[in-house]
């Protein structure tokens, strides 16, 4: 009997890596829609033995329900967080669920590296300037990367990427984890506590995932702890940063610079084309048109590397779902 595989929201950059998997792998029927699982368009993928999933949308327990009363219980993430699955429910139903947690720890660490980079040496201020004519260097001085002492929240993949590329400027790097590596702790890059990261960084970067504990990290409690005129780095979930405390740090000077690649309050307005429309975030906004400020939205991971890693894995993993088998990157549904 054949088995069946349906992809939902398949972007057109995600096409090319769709159909190089089906050719790969004739003996699997392979569907898919532009549309994003909700629960209307599960029904789209009747038949099905299971589905291949990407969005910022809630999996919300309407739309589990909606894929179950299909007979589908075998979900496989193109992406790394879970955060917005209903796991109660999805345990309910007796999902399988898996993610892509290393698709491309480079593409994300590099953004994080080249943003940090341009936010001290101001090259969103030069641009503007010489956009305009000013070719006046001053008062726009930059700060030398190897003159910094970065500080990086989170040693997982992404985190120690980042890491080697920041040493590779030149500059010190500390890190936390509250599961330290072995080996960076052999090497002595560990602080004893977030207070002492705070204390000693010029540039504070998070590598970390979104979880009840970590929500609103980097609060006005945190930043009134870190060293004036730091830069701060978020381009793992917008949950971790109070986004308003740092607009606080940013009118004070306290916050000499912020990269932002996830905003805590992004669905909806990410990834969508807001010419000529009203924008529907003043907050946002604001941080937008901000000179020290540099916002993209959830790119960090958007490389044709990245991208094919995800949709070949996360279908690779569908199939060892549906097959019985075990798969490679299973997530843990409680």
């Amino acid at each position: 009997m054949v088995k069946k595989i349906f992809a939902f929201s398949i972007r057109k950059d995600e096409v090319p890596y769709v159909k190089e998997w089906a050719e790969n792998h004739p003996e699997v029927e392979v569907e898919y829609t532009d549309e994003l699982l909700t629960p209307k368009t599960a029904a789209k993928a009747k038949g099905a033995d299971g589905v291949v999933v990407y969005q910022q949308l809630d999996y919300t327990p309407e739309t589990l329900q909606a894929l179950a009363d299909e007979g589908i219980t075998k979900m496989s993430l193109r992406n790394v967080g879970v955060d917005n699955i209903d796991m109660a429910k999805a345990k309910e139903l007796g999902f399988e669920i898996t993610n892509v947690p290393v698709y491309s720890p480079n593409a994300i660490a590099e953004h994080a590296a080249i943003q940090t980079a341009r936010i001290l040496r101001q090259t969103k201020v030069l641009d503007k300037k010489i956009a305009n004519g000013d070719l006046r260097w001053a008062p726009t001085i930059g700060r030398e990367v190897r003159d910094q002492t970065i500080g990086v929240i989170g040693t997982g993949h992404i985190g120690r990427v980042y890491m080697q590329i920041m040493e590779g400027f030149g500059a010190k790097v500390i890190a936390y984890d509250p599961f330290e590596n072995p080996e960076l702790k052999k090497q002595g890059y560990y602080v004893n506590s977030l207070d002492d990261l705070y204390a000693q960084a010029d540039v504070i970067s998070l590598h970390v995932p979104a979880t009840k504990e970590n929500f609103h990290m980097i609060d006005k409690d945190a930043i009134a702890k870190m060293k004036d005129n730091v830069v701060i780095v978020n381009c793992s979930r917008g949950a971790l940063v109070d986004t308003d405390a740092v607009i606080e740090g940013l009118d004070s000077g306290k916050i000499f610079g912020f990269v932002m690649d996830t905003y805590e309050d992004e669905v909806g307005i990410f990834n969508e084309d807001w010419r000529g429309k009203e924008f529907p975030d003043k907050r946002l906004k604001d941080l937008i048109d901000r000179s020290n400020v540099l916002v993209t939205p959830h790119t960090a991971f958007y490389t044709t590397h990245a991208v094919r890693n995800m949709v070949l894995n996360a279908f690779d993993n569908n199939l060892e779902l549906i097959n019985g088998e075990e798969a490679d990157t299973p997530v843990k549904v409680n």
